[in-house]
């Protein structure tokens, strides 16, 4: 499905060329017109400190990247054809033997960092009606499964999805993927189980994730969500959740709240899995200010299931840390400010405090606690020929009784280019 390598062509990539072939005779208006590209340009520096001496203690690296999304329109008729492409090109601007791992960039076997890599990621679609069925390389964004984006390139999964949306303010999505390619990488691999802190054992390979789930706004302000997911021979997971908000005074007052039970399922490939994650973010916005709030528990036998690589779907996952272990309890305060209250539109603040306690150390009998600390401005220019292009700067300071204490900082300059 990638770029940059003489293997023979994936199914995947052979399906949407083959869908291609047999939809350009069938081009029309529609296709070419309703056919839409963009650039994106991501330029990370990215530092994170371990405040310690033992083993690698700092990683620092620089880089760009590159994403290009061609999205066709569909072919005429009741049932519609199009393919999608995006090409995805990161390269080195700084970094070193000693300062690797930062997931900006691949990591060759002595130890450097790769100049450059690049994906070439094609996805057949099929469109009837309110109904899309979607088979190639997807960054998803749902409850069970959350594609990583906080790099130059994000991660990619592989395999088919379909949503439909036939009734008014239901949209379901199913779908079953297969293999993923990770941020710094080039390679599609299996799914893997994330052992972070050791909660479960290294390396823990499945086949695929079948997943299936709706979304329905049953009045105004309020949306429930229903997701069920299922990493084969690993985990199976229930997400259930509830999104509102309405007017309170002078103000908004939002909710996010989550459930989630994970047990293990079929031959347990990684042994034991039970956990119940429970998730709550109540935020009030008035003027240029909001304040949030945000509860997490984690009970069972053991810490949150989720696939290594992809951003847990946990209110207290933040810059540095995911407060996921087994029985921790973790709490959040946020404060979000709005510079444009005082003449500077385009500026705005947000600082967060995270602490967690009570988390059970994987292989001992003893239990700690930990906290971050983050803080970033982000500017977006307002007008002028660079309208759009934001800069974010954000700083994190991690501490914990049993992990690596770390202080990151980052800066990011983004840009997105509509070509047509």
């Amino acid at each position: 499905m990638y770029a940059a390598s003489r293997q023979a062509l994936p199914p995947v990539r052979l399906l949407c060329l083959a869908i291609a072939a047999s939809a350009t005779p069938l081009a029309n208006a529609a296709f070419i017109e309703d056919s839409t590209a963009s650039l994106t340009a991501t330029n990370i520096y990215l530092n994170r400190d371990f405040r310690e001496g033992s083993g690698q203690n700092k990683r620092e690296e620089w880089g760009q990247g590159f994403r290009l999304d061609l999205q066709s329109g569909y072919t005429e008729g009741t049932v519609g054809f199009g393919v999608d492409a995006m090409g995805l090109l990161g390269l080195k601007l700084d970094s070193g033997r000693g300062r690797t791992g930062t997931d900006l960039l691949p990591v060759h076997d002595d130890g450097r960092s790769a100049d450059d890599f690049s994906r070439l990621g094609l996805t057949a679609k099929i469109k009837v009606s309110a109904t899309e069925l979607r088979y190639g390389s997807h960054v998803p964004e749902l409850p069970v499964v959350k594609a990583s984006d906080s790099r130059l390139l994000p991660q990619v999964f592989e395999g088919g999805l379909l949503t439909s949306s036939e009734l008014e303010g239901l949209t379901f999505t199913g779908g079953r993927l297969d293999k993923v390619i990770d941020r710094a990488s080039t390679d599609d691999e299996d799914l893997v189980l994330n052992s972070k802190n050791r909660r479960f054992a290294g390396g823990i390979q499945a086949d695929h994730l079948d997943l299936a789930g709706a979304d329905y706004k049953f009045a105004p302000g309020f949306t429930g969500r229903y997701y069920y997911a299922d990493l084969d021979d690993i985990y199976r997971q229930h997400f259930l959740g509830l999104l509102t908000s309405h007017k309170l005074g002078a103000g908004t007052l939002n909710s996010d709240l989550r459930l989630i039970y994970s047990d293990d399922t079929g031959a347990a490939k990684a042994g034991k899995v039970d956990n119940r994650a429970i998730n709550a973010m109540l935020s009030y916005g008035i003027g240029a200010h909001k304040f949030g709030l945000g509860f997490q528990d984690m009970s069972g036998d053991t810490g949150f299931a989720y696939i290594d690589g992809s951003d847990p779907f946990l209110v207290n996952f933040v810059q540095i840390n995911d407060f996921a272990n087994a029985d921790e309890r973790s709490w959040q305060a946020r404060y979000d400010f709005n510079f444009a209250s005082v003449g500077v539109p385009g500026l705005t603040f947000m600082t967060r405090y995270i602490r967690g306690d009570d988390a059970r150390i994987a292989g001992s009998d003893e239990r700690g606690g930990e906290w971050e600390r983050d803080i970033e401005f982000k500017y977006v220019v307002q007008n002028g020929p660079l309208k759009d292009l934001y800069v974010r700067v954000r700083n994190a300071s991690f501490r914990s009784d049993f992990a690596r204490d770390a202080d990151e900082n980052r800066v990011i300059v983004g840009y997105t280019l509509p070509i047509w």
